[in-house]
């Protein structure tokens, strides 16, 4: 049997380490593609608003920095970090990788591929593209960069999946 969940991936993170997924076993996640030129960058900050609200729950956002949208992420690694430090970034932000096309990542591969991840087949349209991930990791959700971090949509459907016996 194939594996539906994205424990099967390895990531970067800013500093070259790599880091399972598994390693987030038992959380639930939100995986955002970002950038630090967008229009939605102020949402780094809405992403650690909701990170903040979620403190102390088995909840996790996860960020993986993209240029592939109009060359809105020129930043390379310690740039990266330090960017998201003045924006007050409280969760894990990964290594610059491809979110769309033939040499995407590998995990946003798996996000496009309905086959493979059992739920949807969901590309980013641009920065910001959040994917909703259950404490089995498997992909329960998406929501467009226009849908804010802090929506009661987001919020709500978090909740639910952090209720025991989900």
């Amino acid at each position: 049997m194939i594996d539906k969940n994205i424990y099967q991936f390895n990531v970067q993170k800013l500093n070259g380490e790599e880091v399972s997924l598994s390693e987030y076993k038992d959380k639930v996640l939100l995986i955002v593609n970002t950038a630090s030129q967008c229009g939605f960058t102020p949402q780094l900050k809405d992403l650690a608003d909701l990170r903040a609200d979620f403190d102390g729950m088995d909840f996790e956002i996860l960020a993986f920095p993209s240029n592939d949208f109009g060359g809105q992420e020129p930043l390379e690694g310690a740039a990266i970090a330090a960017f998201c430090e003045t924006q007050s970034v409280n969760y894990p932000v990964f290594e610059k990788i491809r979110v769309r096309g033939p040499y995407s990542h590998p995990l946003y591969k798996f996000f496009a591929d309905k086959k493979a991840n059992g739920k949807l087949g969901s590309v980013p349209r641009w920065n910001f593209h959040k994917f909703l991930i259950d404490k089995s990791g498997l992909v329960t959700d998406f929501f467009y960069p226009f849908t804010k971090p802090t929506s009661s949509k987001i919020r709500k459907k978090i909740s639910r999946l952090l209720k025991p016996g989900k």
